[in-house]
């Protein structure tokens, strides 16, 4: 057996791709750390500011069918450094870019770039490990890629202090180009886990015509539509604005939250592999995700600022009740052909990322339209009402996608699309 194939060089090919992962989660959440800087760099207001940060997701969504059917045809390996050596690129110009209009196309091109490292993960873990250990490795991959959310929240804040934001997503584009040739050597490439590619369009349609697919994908839209709207962008100025905090609190508040996230990813899928049970785990965690918007809810229409303790203590819970959206790719691989599971989970993580490309920007236009043009250090300061509109909008969301996961299918964490096929 050739090094490349072995274990250890599948756990080396998948370290490389954990990497990429931890980065693309760092570009996913920066913008909510550096969000006073992009408004005052670029002068633009709320609206703007999402769409911005929203651009990461548009591709993503874009690119996440694609992206399956790429892991199913051309493999992992390929797809990981073409999508670094892009999001390279978009790195560097995000950071160098004298105009808005620029630093748009450098975001876009990180989105486009990033878009392929979770299939592709996914893809080298369903190759290379036993199925029942499939949502468990997932989350232990999620933890540790999560680690990059938690180093866009207060780590992040500080280094834009201590270097500025430019200089930083400057060396994160030439860590790009490092782990895009680094997934060149050592990641698997593996023709026996390869769909045909004159035959892919036909396992696209098995997946998209496949009703138990689709419940996952709604409920990935709204939870993690609102998790990473929120987590992702409006929770720094919110917390400022809204509790009192200095940036680097409220920074420090995003990274305990992608802190619990993190760990809930690792958790729930060990919980869920042990229990024998997707459905049920799910809708239990989700609904305390939901349960933690009534929270900042009853905050913002009192006015009151929360004690620190509770801000933190909120933050952490509802970051890992946040998680329990994970377990929707292990219930979709479950629920199609095996050989399909990259345009399988590819199609519901299209939800991950369609749910806050739309509510990103769409909360910083419903605070816009009441905003009474207050404006401090070049950013743009919304009254109570004013985030009272927006953390609604995000609470709904949250709600709609925890009442999607009651039709996902319970798959006992066995893939039943055999058994559905003989009724």
């Amino acid at each position: 057996m050739s090094a490349l194939t072995s274990r250890s060089g599948v756990m080396l090919g998948l370290g490389v791709a954990v990497a990429a992962y931890l980065l693309s989660f760092f570009h996913r959440v920066a913008p909510a750390a550096i969000s006073g800087d992009l408004q005052a760099t670029f002068a633009i207001g709320g609206a703007q500011l999402g769409t911005l940060a929203a651009t990461y997701f548009y591709v993503y969504t874009l690119m996440q069918i694609p992206t399956g059917v790429l892991a199913d045809t051309l493999g992992p390996r390929r797809i990981l450094f073409w999508g670094g050596l892009v999001a390279g690129v978009g790195a560097i110009l995000f950071g160098l870019a004298p105009t808005f209009e620029l630093a748009f196309a450098g975001r876009t091109l990180v989105g486009l770039g990033v878009s392929v490292t979770f299939i592709a993960m996914l893809k080298l873990i369903a190759l290379g490990f036993e199925e029942r250990r499939f949502a468990t490795l997932v989350g232990l991959c999620m933890l540790l890629g999560n680690f990059g959310s938690i180093l866009a929240g207060a780590p992040l804040a500080w280094a834009t202090q201590a270097a500025g934001w430019r200089q930083v997503f400057v060396v994160v584009g030439l860590l790009s180009f490092a782990l895009a040739f680094a997934s060149r050597v050592w990641v698997i490439d593996t023709p026996a886990g390869k769909v045909d590619r004159t035959a892919w369009l036909s396992g696209l349609l098995v997946v998209l015509k496949n009703r138990a697919t689709w419940p996952g994908f709604f409920a990935n839209t709204g939870l993690s539509g609102a998790f990473f709207a929120f987590a992702g962008l409006w929770a720094v100025p919110y917390l400022t604005q809204m509790h009192g905090m200095t940036r680097g609190t409220a920074s420090g508040h995003v990274s305990i939250y992608f802190l619990g996230f993190a760990f809930g990813s690792a958790l729930w899928g060990r919980v869920s592999d042990a229990l024998g049970r997707r459905k049920a785990v799910a809708l239990a965690v989700s609904g305390l995700h939901v349960l933690g918007w009534a929270a900042w809810l009853w905050a913002t229409w009192q006015g009151a600022a929360l004690p620190l303790l509770a801000t933190y203590a909120l933050c952490g819970i509802m970051g890992l009740a946040s998680a329990g959206f994970t377990l929707s790719w292990a219930s979709a691989k479950e629920v199609n052909p095996p050989l399909l599971s990259g345009m399988a989970t590819s199609v519901v993580n299209v939800g991950v990322f369609l749910g806050p490309a739309i509510l990103q920007p769409l909360v910083g236009w419903l605070m816009e339209r009441s905003w009474d043009g207050k404006i401090e250090a070049g950013v743009r300061i919304y009254s109570a009402a004013e985030w009272r509109n927006g953390m609604l909008l995000m609470a709904v969301a949250a709600v709609a996608g925890w009442l999607a996961t009651l039709f996902v299918k319970e798959t006992g964490c066995r893939n039943v699309w055999r058994d559905e096929g003989k009724k």
